[in-house]
């Protein structure tokens, strides 16, 4: 954390570039790119990465392939920690394709055929974006150069290229029916893909991207459209939907919809912050609704989840708190991310309609976020009445402290 803070207050940028081979007059460079973003980023990841994996040694305990599970997670993260670095769209594909052959892996680790049907879809359809990224590199042989930062004459069609790789691995409209079926994988696997690591993927690209996409109009136009019909949507969706964690992947559909509105207003490092605070409090989301499900024998249907607040007062603790900074709560750290980005957007907007559209999606995620909260606390016991409900398990409260300090400050 010391040396995030001071790369962003030095405004410190170090770039390492290695030359593989050069074929035909093209260089093949590996570049790593060390500033704030990547730093701050690889922070978060790997600060979320340690909760839930210490969730994921209790809720997962007993499992006969624990240590299949455990390389897969680690493969996982070292995908996403290549992504983060990366300079140049070549090695951006080394983690791309790391992360969506893990994804794939730990979508269907039950080894049933719902979890096959779930991982089949969320692979092909992450299998689009692969598909322009490669393209994407195949048209910048005409300059020969891949690095993010020098390839602004490559013109309209890379940037369209890109841009679909990032709207189908972030899950933005109309790619996103991969996210909910994504949710056959185990909780801690959830916890990771929803909040810091596959889902974000696409939105830290179009991060690092933005200089080259801001250029063309063409790309700011799909992103305002894909935005609001993503935040509308996904908010509906999420309002009649009984399964746990499909509400909470819903409502990361929403909210990967807001950073892609503050990238439509011209402001990538807002986009950014709220990418690092929806990162935490959705862990802790995650990691609250797997105790949840976890003692009431992997039930995942809302109504049978009830009378929480008497049972695990901890973990109902740091749901709320989730709830709120997920509904921008003044003074959680939600509030700061998302109140500036609906702000610029209403007051920046001269169609009514545009701004009725992202109104209604703000309203539609307290509606989700109170319905789930009600659920869980006010609802009736209809589990089993023999479960033992401990509050006291080190592997499910660490976890909730240490997010939830973050998801507060």
């Amino acid at each position: 954390m010391p040396l995030c803070l001071y790369f962003r207050v030095s405004g410190i940028e170090f770039i390492i570039d290695w030359e593989l081979i050069v074929l035909a007059g093209i260089p093949i460079n590996v570049t790593l790119v060390f500033d704030y973003i990547s730093v701050i980023f690889c922070f978060a990841v790997f600060f979320i990465s340690g909760n839930v994996y210490w969730f994921g040694a209790g809720y997962i305990r007993g499992e006969e392939y624990m240590k299949r599970f455990s390389w897969l997670v680690f493969s996982f993260v070292v995908s996403i920690g290549v992504l983060i670095f990366s300079g140049n769209l070549l090695t951006v594909l080394l983690g791309w394709d790391g992360l969506g052959f893990t994804s794939f892996l730990l979508v269907i680790y039950y080894q049933n055929s719902y979890s096959l049907g779930a991982g089949l879809i969320t692979v092909f359809t992450n299998r689009l974006g692969d598909v322009g990224l490669i393209l994407s590199i195949g048209l910048l042989i005409t300059i020969g150069q891949w690095r993010l930062s020098v390839i602004e004459g490559a013109g309209v069609c890379v940037c369209l290229f890109v841009m679909l790789g990032a709207l189908t691995k972030s899950a933005q409209y109309p790619f996103s029916s991969w996210l909910p079926l994504a949710m056959a994988a185990p909780t801690p696997v959830s916890a990771l893909v929803h909040s810091s690591t596959l889902v974000t993927a696409g939105v830290y690209l179009l991060i690092r991207f933005f200089p080259v996409m801001v250029v063309h109009t063409e790309a700011i136009f799909i992103i305002t459209l894909t935005r609001r019909l993503t935040i509308v949507l996904a908010g509906l969706a999420a309002f009649v939907e009984m399964d746990f964690k499909k509400i909470i992947a819903y409502s990361t559909l929403s909210q990967l919809g807001v950073m892609m509105l503050a990238l439509g207003l011209g402001r990538p490092v807002l986009s950014f912050f709220h990418l690092l605070s929806h990162a935490i409090f959705k862990a802790l989301i995650f990691i609250c609704a797997g105790t949840y499900i976890f003692y009431h024998i992997h039930a995942q249907d809302l109504r049978i989840i009830g009378n929480i607040v008497d049972c695990l007062p901890i973990t109902q603790l740091g749901f709320i708190i989730s709830n709120l900074a997920l509904c921008g709560f003044p003074f959680l750290s939600g509030f700061y991310s998302k109140d500036p980005v609906y702000e610029l957007r209403v007051n920046d907007s001269r169609n009514f309609i545009v701004a009725f559209f992202i109104v209604f999606g703000l309203l539609m995620t307290a509606m989700y976020s109170i319905r789930s909260m009600a659920f869980s606390q006010l609802g009736p016991k209809n589990q089993v009445s023999l479960n033992c409900f401990r509050n006291n398990v080190l592997y499910f409260t660490f976890p909730i402290f240490f997010l939830g300090r973050l998801a507060v400050v």
